[in-house]
């Protein structure tokens, strides 16, 4: 995500390529996926009647079908472009980037899938909240839920406008009302079954396209990679393909390397993913499936970000966006021709229109029944009633999108990606995992690691080089690393296990013990 940002800030200047102009192709392929997906909304409106319909697609989601949904939630247009581009101008030290968004799936995922599952039912909040006190909690998590995701949502929204912008040569306005408008349709009407499917769409299209691309990249090869690095050694030199000196600072890296991995696990439309499968053996199988799309897919930025950078070429690439996010479509067109090129440019669309529908569906869910419910009602609330405000919640975000997207505009939000993914690793991350793992801790304890993580990694991150220096315009950085996780996350692991020590929870460790039996075994879960 971190690269997509990137992008954001590239002039759009077409050399030798059609980018920038409207692509009748990209069109054609945008309207019709965008057509199919509607007509699937559709479908699941009539399936989608309650509340467990509504957020979790009625737990009928298969481990392989959640599996590639999750990839799709995962394969978002910063990956293909991003890392494709990293690759196409840094070499082999793009692959950093790669690691770092896979390592944390099977080290995280298999260690949280199998309790979340068992333990929640909507929302991440649930399971933090199983044995501790329900409002407190429930006010925090919400908190950090909807600081995430707003941060998130502007990045994504921004990104499309700039996106269709200089792909489809559209108005930046339009495109931000469009999406805004198409995604809020998926999940009013669709609920959490429409969003499903429209990622598993989604993911079939780019591991599709992503495959067809590095298989007309390699025949130029003779289909031998072998033949392909040799390519790039001879012509920029064997540095390329040998690691170093695109992160000089180790903190700097670790901090990226652990908001990376970790910010995975507390990013609230990907942990909700987990509630749509019956049982947690299908989570575990989810898990799996998506890990192995997810390498796959990063196996394909690798060629293709190497063979853009001999067949199209840097200067080519640098010349039309200096972080070199076009390096994939400019390669699309190299091989694949105009069409081929507005396939990939519509299902690189596609991908926002995806994840923004997951990300909001998750925000109306944490104020319904994180709020609602358990804060407002205390507990005791209808399910009709529920669902009514969700579908409010969901048209309030759907147009706040719209308008942050529009206030935002041509703004450079470097940091507010930055802290999506610092607020996820540093809020949620660690009291999600302490509330499954450790009897001692306590309401207190979680409510102060939540708090410390989401206001550290807001405040250092504007205190960092990223905001202080290249935004604000400061000479030097009060706070010296570009992201914030490897400080802000430890803090809320400290402070979480402090407060708990200092302030026992009899009660709270006592129903630990009933926990482990849900956790483990899954006694008692819907």
């Amino acid at each position: 995500m971190l690269l997509f940002t990137l992008f954001l800030q590239a002039p759009a200047l077409p050399v030798a390529s059609t980018l920038g102009t409207a692509n009748p192709v990209s069109m054609v392929m945008f309207f019709l996926f965008v057509a199919i997906t509607m007509y699937i909304t559709y479908w699941a409106a009539k399936k989608t009647k309650t509340g467990s319909e509504f957020y979790a697609a009625g737990r009928n989601i298969s481990g392989f079908q959640n599996g590639l949904a999750l990839a799709g939630d995962y394969m978002s247009a910063a990956s293909f472009l991003g890392i494709a581009g990293m690759v196409a101008t840094k070499g082999y030290d793009g692959l950093i980037y790669s690691i770092g968004f896979l390592v944390g799936w099977p080290l995280i995922m298999f260690l949280i899938a199998e309790p979340l599952r068992n333990l929640g039912k909507y929302t991440f909040a649930d399971v933090v909240a199983y044995r501790l006190q329900q409002r407190p909690i429930r006010i925090v998590s919400s908190v950090g839920s909807l600081l995430t995701i707003a941060f998130y949502l502007i990045a994504q929204m921004v990104g499309a406008g700039g996106l269709i912008k200089t792909l489809f040569g559209l108005q930046y306005e339009l495109a931000v009302v469009v999406v805004g408008t198409v995604m809020t349709g998926y999940v009013l009407f669709g609920g959490m079954l429409a969003t499903t499917w429209v990622q598993i769409i989604k993911a079939v299209l780019l591991l599709s396209g992503a495959t067809v691309l590095v298989i007309l990249s390699l025949a130029t090869f003779n289909f031998s990679p072998a033949s392909l690095f040799q390519a790039v050694s001879e012509k920029y030199g064997e540095a390329m393909l040998s690691p170093g000196g695109f992160i000089t600072n180790p903190f700097d890296a670790l901090s990226l390397g652990l908001a990376l991995m970790l910010g995975t696990a507390g990013l609230p439309h990907i942990l909700m993913r987990f509630y749509t499968v019956p049982d947690a053996k299908a989570a575990r199988k989810s898990v799996f499936v998506a890990t192995g799309f997810i390498g796959y897919f990063y196996i394909l930025t690798f060629f293709i970000g190497f063979s853009a950078m001999v067949l199209v070429g840097k200067p080519v690439i640098e010349s039309i966006d200096k972080g070199g996010n076009m390096a994939a479509l400019l390669l699309a067109e190299q091989t694949g021709g105009t069409a081929f090129l507005g396939f990939i440019a519509a299902v690189a669309f596609a991908t926002i229109l995806a994840v923004v529908a997951g990300l909001t569906l998750s925000g109306a869910s944490s104020i319904s029944h994180d709020l609602y419910v358990h804060v407002f009602k205390k507990g005791v609330s209808h399910e009709q009633g529920e669902m009514k405000v969700a579908k409010r919640a969901t048209i309030a975000l759907g147009i706040l999108s719209i308008v942050l997207g529009l206030v935002f505009k041509g703004q450079n939000v470097a940091f507010m990606v930055g802290l999506a993914f610092s607020i996820a690793a540093s809020a949620n991350f660690p009291a999600l995992l302490m509330s499954i793992i450790w009897r001692r801790f306590t309401t207190q304890g979680a409510v102060w690691s939540i708090a410390t993580g989401a206001f550290l990694s807001i405040v250092l991150i504007i205190l960092s080089p990223t905001i202080w220096v290249d935004l604000l315009h400061y000479p030097e950085a009060i706070f010296p690393l570009k992201n914030p996780a490897l400080v802000s996350m430890s803090a809320a692991f400290l402070v979480g296990i402090l407060v708990s020590l200092l302030k026992p929870e009899i009660a709270a460790a006592e129903k630990f013990e009933s926990e482990k039996l849900r956790t483990y075994l899954g006694i008692g879960a819907e």
